[in-house]
C-alpha cells in the first residue's frame, strides 16, 4: 500500500490541521444548515454529520437516516463546504454517493467486521473518493490494517484513518483509550497515510478536546474530526462531547502546529510516545498492585503467610528468560521485579495489619 495518497480536496489547503467539524447527528434541517453556516463562517472546509448513527442499544436515536442526505446537499450548496458523513452498508454507500456526499468514513464497529469491510469495499469498486477508516474497538492494529487492505484491493488509493481510541470496561479518565502506540505504528508501515485525531471520541468530554488536539499535533497528525453543535446541550447523540462553533473556535486558536526540522520533529515524536508508554507503564503497575491486594486479602483470611518464596523465584527465572528474548539484560529485569515484589509484599503487609 505504498502508493495510498494523502487525503486531497480542491480548495481545502493541505496544511496541518486539517479540520472536518459538524455535528455528532444531523438531527434537523435547521439544526444542521445552522451549525454549517457557523461553522463555514469560521473557515472549516469540510462538514461532518452523522446521517446514520449505530447505537449501542436500540431505542436510542440513530439517526434521521437517508432524510438528511438533502440536508447535506443544502450545506454543500449554500456554503461551499466539503460534506462527510459515516457509512456501515452497501445501501448507506450507495445513498451517500448518489447525494454527492464528498468523504465518507467507516466507523469503529464496522471497522471490527472484516465481512462487512469487504461488502463496502466491493460497494467502492471504481469510485474515486476520499475514504476514513476508524480504529477498531478493541486495540487490534491488524484488524485495522487489514480493513485499509481491503478498501486498496478494490482500486481506492485516497484512504486515511480516524484514531479515535479503542473500548475499555474499566472505569478511566477517558471515554476510550487512546493507545498512542497503535497509531504511531501505523504510521510507521504506512508513512503516507493521513492521520485524523479524534479528541471528541476519545476524551468522550468537551473539556478533553483541546488537550487531546494538541496531543495529536505534537504527534504529527494531518487532522481533526471534532463534534461541533450549534445548541449541544440538547443534542440529541453524545451531548457531553461535543462544542459550539465558537469553542470550536477558541480550541483551534490554541493548538500549537509546531513546524520544526525533521530531526527535532522525530525526536519529539519518540519523546511523546515514551511519555504514553511510561503512563501505559503506570497503569499496568497499577492494575498489578490491586490484583496483589486481592491474593493479600485471600491470604489474610486462609490464615497463609504473605511470603511466597517459591512463587516469587518462579515468576523471577522466567521473566528473566523473557526479557533476555526481548533483547533487556537479566540484571535490568531482576532489579525491576525485586522493586515490584517488595512493594507487592508491603501492600499485603498492610492488609495483614488492618482490623
Amino acid at each position: 500500500m505504498n502508493d495510498i495518497v494523502p487525503i486531497s480536496l480542491s480548495g481545502v489547503e493541505n496544511k496541518r490541521p486539517i479540520i472536518i467539524a459538524g455535528p455528532c447527528s444531523a438531527e434537523s434541517e435547521q439544526q444542521t444548515l445552522d451549525t454549517a453556516h457557523r461553522l463555514s463562517a469560521m473557515g472549516i472546509k469540510i462538514f461532518r454529520a452523522g446521517i446514520w448513527k449505530p447505537r449501542t442499544k436500540p431505542g436510542s436515536f440513530e439517526g434521521v437516516g437517508s432524510v438528511g442526505l438533502p440536508w447535506l446537499k443544502r450545506v454543500k450548496a449554500e456554503t461551499g463546504m466539503y460534506t462527510a458523513t459515516e457509512v456501515a452498508t452497501v445501501r448507506h454507500v450507495e445513498e451517500a454517493l448518489e447525494a454527492g456526499v464528498d468523504v465518507l468514513w467507516i466507523g469503529a464497529r464496522t471497522t471490527a467486521n472484516p465481512f462487512s469491510m469487504q461488502l463496502i469495499a466491493d460497494a467502492l469498486k471504481g469510485v474515486d473518493v476520499p475514504i476514513l477508516v476508524k480504529n477498531p474497538v478493541n486495540p487490534d492494529l491488524e484488524l485495522w490494517i487489514g480493513a485499509l487492505e481491503r478498501l486498496y484491493n478494490a482500486g481506492l488509493k485516497q484512504i486515511g484513518v480516524i484514531h479515535r481510541g479503542f473500548t475499555t470496561y474499566e472505569k478511566h479518565l477517558y471515554r476510550n483509550l487512546p493507545h498512542w502506540h497503535i497509531p504511531i505504528e501505523l504510521r510507521r508501515r504506512l508513512p503516507h497515510i493521513s492521520i485524523f485525531g479524534d479528541p471528541s471520541h476519545i476524551g468522550g468530554s468537551r473539556e478533553f478536546i483541546a488537550p487531546l488536539s494538541q496531543q495529536a499535533m505534537d504527534l504529527g497528525y494531518d487532522g481533526l474530526i471534532i463534534e461541533s453543535h450549534c445548541n449541544p446541550t440538547d443534542a440529541l447523540s453524545d451531548a457531553s462531547q461535543q462544542v459550539t462553533p465558537d469553542e470550536l473556535a477558541n480550541i483551534l486558536s490554541s493548538i500549537v502546529v509546531r513546524n520544526t526540522s525533521l530531526i527535532t520533529e522525530t525526536l519529539s515524536r519518540l519523546r511523546q510516545r515514551i511519555d504514553n508508554l511510561d503512563n501505559d507503564l503506570i497503569s499496568l503497575l497499577a492494575e498489578r498492585m490491586r490484583v496483589s491486594r486481592e491474593i493479600g486479602h485471600y491470604k489474610k483470611e486462609n490464615n497463609m503467610p504473605v511470603l511466597q518464596t517459591h512463587r516469587y523465584d518462579e515468576i523471577l527465572t522466567k521473566r528473566m528468560e523473557q526479557a533476555a528474548k526481548m533483547g533487556m539484560s537479566t540484571h535490568f529485569m531482576k532489579s525491576i521485579l525485586e522493586a515490584i515484589h517488595e512493594e507487592s509484599v508491603q501492600q499485603q503487609i498492610r492488609l495483614f495489619n488492618e482490623k
